[in-house]
């Protein structure tokens, strides 16, 4: 019984003390560096635009490579897409929701479907783990109007 007990609490430890490094990781230079100059923009649709759903949201990427998600490779990346939500917490992966969308394909654009009214886009590259580069590699935020 007390072999049970010092095993489930080393088991706590060691897995307490894991997540605090992984939340760590970036302070200690663990995140992907992103080249300088490197740079992010939504082609399409334009800032103020006003669109019909479903329209496409074209990406693109300059002094940077894309690779799918897990394909570890130097100064590449894969986008993700931020529908009517602010930049996520820049220190840990994207989250995968139907607000940050992830193209872990290597894809560079897709086809979006909104409802009528306002909206704001972003894109946001992730590295092989769907972690922001540092310095991260972001266009602005543009807001369209789908009629």
């Amino acid at each position: 019984m007390r072999i049970r007990s010092i095993r489930t609490s080393l088991t706590v430890a060691v897995i307490s003390t894991a997540l605090a490094w992984m939340a760590q990781a970036d302070s200690h230079g663990m995140k992907t560096r992103s080249p300088a100059g490197a740079h992010l923009k939504i082609l399409t649709p334009k800032n103020g635009a006003t669109v019909k759903s479903p329209f496409v949201v074209a990406f693109g990427l300059s002094g940077m490579g894309v690779a799918p998600a897990g394909v570890e490779h130097a100064n590449t990346g894969h986008h993700h897409l931020i529908i009517d939500s602010p930049l996520p917490d820049l220190r840990f992966a994207v989250p995968k929701d139907e607000k940050h969308l992830h193209f872990g394909g290597g894809q560079t654009q897709v086809e979006v479907s909104l409802p009528p009214g306002q909206h704001t886009l972003q894109l946001l590259l992730g590295d092989h783990n769907h972690i922001p580069h540092d310095p991260p590699v972001m266009s602005e935020q543009i807001t369209i109007t789908v009629e």
